[in-house]
Order: C-alpha cells, then sequence, then structure tokens
C-alpha cells in the first residue's frame, strides 16, 4: 500500500506516544462535521437499496443530471482504469500518488507531467488526469482552461479526469456542471468537505453509459445502508454546509496566517490545508512529530501539508511547537 497521511497508529508506535495525545494534521480531511442524525435499524438489518433518497439529494447538491455513489472516490480511482485498455495517461504532478498506481497497475502508459506542459502533451494522450485543487500543492486550475484541455481530448474519445475531492469549500470552481458531456469524469469526496472520512463515500460524475459500465464493474450494495442514510441526510442540509465552508475558509487563513507568522510561508494551499515546500521539510517533519504533531511529509519535492486543528488546544499546540522550533532550528 502506499503512504497516506493519517497514519496515527502506525505515528504512535515509531514515536512512543500515546495516540490520544497526538495533535493529526496530516490529512486534508475537515477536523469538525456537525451533527449526526440517528440512523435507523432498518438501515442496519436490511440490505441496502436504491430509491432511499441519496442519488437524488447528491444530484442536487452537486447540480448535476447523473451520478455514481462509490465507497469512498478511491474506489473510483482504482476502478476507471479498468474502463480503457492499452491508454497514455497524463497525470499532472505532483499529485495523489494513487492515481498513477492504478493505471500503472492496469498496465497503462503513466507520464508525470508538469501543468506547463500539458499543452505540448495533450495530442499523445488518451487520458489526462489531474486534481483541482491540487493535492498537495493547493494549486487551482481555472474551468475555462479544463474545458479546453477535455474538448481537444474528446474529440478522438479521450477522457479529462478531474480530481475534485477538496473543492467543496469553492464550489464556483467545479466542472461537475459539464460532466454529463463525453469524455468528462469528476470525482467527488463526502467525507473531506463533511468531516466523515470513516464513512466510505465518494461520486463520480459522468455520463450515464459510463457510469453503467463503472457500476457494473463495482457490482451491488457498494455503500452501506447507514452511509446511505447519513449522507442523503447532510447533503441536504444547506444551512450546515453554508457554515462548514465559511469556518474551513477562515480557518485556511489563519493556518497560512500561523505558518507565515514562524517564518514558513506557505507555498500553496486551499481552505482544508497548507503545504509548504522546503529542504527543511523532513527536518520539520520530525520535530513536530517528537512532540506529538503528525504532519504530512512528501519526498519529492521536498515539503509538509498541514491540516487544520479541530479546536483552540490544537491551535495553540502547534503554534508554541513551531515557535519551538523557529528558536531552535533557525
Amino acid at each position: 500500500m502506499l503512504e497516506h497521511g493519517g497514519r496515527l497508529r502506525a505515528a504512535a508506535l515509531e514515536y512512543g506516544i500515546a495516540l490520544t495525545d497526538w495533535l493529526d494534521l496530516s490529512t486534508g480531511i475537515a477536523p469538525y462535521g456537525w451533527a449526526i442524525p440517528e440512523v435507523p435499524a432498518a438501515a442496519w438489518t436490511r440490505l441496502p437499496e436504491l430509491h432511499d433518497g441519496l442519488e437524488i439529494a447528491a444530484r442536487d447538491y452537486y447540480g448535476v443530471a447523473t451520478l455514481l455513489p462509490v465507497a469512498g472516490s478511491q474506489a473510483a480511482i482504482q476502478a476507471l482504469p479498468r474502463l480503457r485498455r492499452n491508454a497514455s495517461v497524463g497525470i499532472v504532478s505532483p499529485a495523489y500518488a494513487e492515481h498513477a498506481a492504478a493505471w500503472q497497475r492496469e498496465g497503462h502508459r503513466v507520464l508525470e507531467i508538469s501543468e506547463s506542459s500539458v499543452n505540448r502533451a495533450l495530442e499523445r494522450l488518451d487520458v489526462l488526469l489531474l486534481i483541482n485543487p491540487n493535492n498537495p500543492t493547493g494549486r487551482h486550475f481555472s474551468p475555462a482552461q479544463l474545458l479546453a484541455w477535455h474538448a481537444r481530448l474528446a474529440e478522438r474519445g479521450g477522457w479529462l479526469i478531474v480530481d475534485e475531492a477538496f473543492i467543496d469549500t469553492t464550489p464556483a470552481q467545479s466542472l461537475a456542471a459539464h460532466s454529463g458531456e463525453p469524455g468528462l469524469i469528476v470525482l467527488r469526496s463526502f467525507g473531506k468537505f463533511f468531516g466523515m472520512a470513516g464513512i466510505r463515500l465518494g461520486f463520480v460524475l459522468a455520463e450515464q453509459a459510463l457510469l453503467d459500465r463503472l457500476d457494473g464493474l463495482l457490482g451491488p450494495w457498494t455503500i452501506s445502508g447507514p452511509a446511505r442514510f447519513v449522507a442523503s441526510r447532510l447533503l441536504q442540509d444547506q444551512p450546515a454546509q453554508v457554515r462548514q465552508r465559511e469556518r474551513l475558509r477562515v480557518d485556511g487563513e489563519r493556518l497560512a496566517a500561523l505558518l507565515r507568522g514562524h517564518g514558513l510561508p506557505p507555498t500553496g494551499g486551499c481552505a482544508l490545508f497548507q503545504w509548504i515546500a522546503s529542504e527543511r521539510a523532513k527536518l520539520l517533519h520530525e520535530f513536530l512529530a517528537c512532540n506529538g504533531i503528525l504532519t504530512r511529509l512528501f519526498a519529492q519535492p521536498p515539503s509538509l501539508r498541514f491540516g487544520l486543528p479541530a479546536d483552540e488546544s490544537g491551535w495553540q499546540r502547534l503554534d508554541q511547537a513551531l515557535a519551538v522550533f523557529a528558536r531552535e532550528c533557525p
């Protein structure tokens, strides 16, 4: 398995710090959500069924006519490469490593490309894949640019796959409204914005013919009954979504300001995380981990991603640790 953020138990063993004594900033998942509705007993005792309101709530939330619920966007990441054969796949990098691994696993030719080289590479690609905003850099791609790339690919049966796992705080930048067009596939994560990664739910937005193929590949009952019930309620709770969006925006700005205040200006980021590219990334990661603060370390380029603290005590703890680092490791 590839390494991911959130490996708190492994960190507890490695650094000899009790699980309960950690401040986990290693993911880009919202550290807070809202009250979970009580799940009816039938959701636990019966097999999940369609027409329970989940698809309707999700279509309304994303503003689309067609979508497919999946067991986290990770399920789609692993399945989509099985719908093509012998493809040349360009992935705008750095990027979430599971994308490249999934396409390579199915025997496709994978090219890691920079944003600036997309226009030159596009004619030799069957699939262009990118994350918007990017993980881990936080880089945003404009809808106009993405649609222009999609048009060039679609002319010859190519795909543009856009992973929008972190876009819920800036929904106007989403390509969801265009996802019914042939050759455009949009992946959305439920757990990150709603702060419920454990629910393992995501959505694929695309034309119906492709969704039917993907649905047949994944098989029945991919989403549990309790997950379907909870998600359908939260997707309809618009006032809470507005509050969550604003809170994440404010906290994202606060995190960027805190890092700048300690001489660590973010290289990029979004509302859910901040990213610092630095040759001292490993040193800072180790220092924080020894103090029970877990961040996400990347080797190439050397960099750290910071998620949001969940509460004021977490903010103060991070502030104090960074102050000590600045003093002891100038």
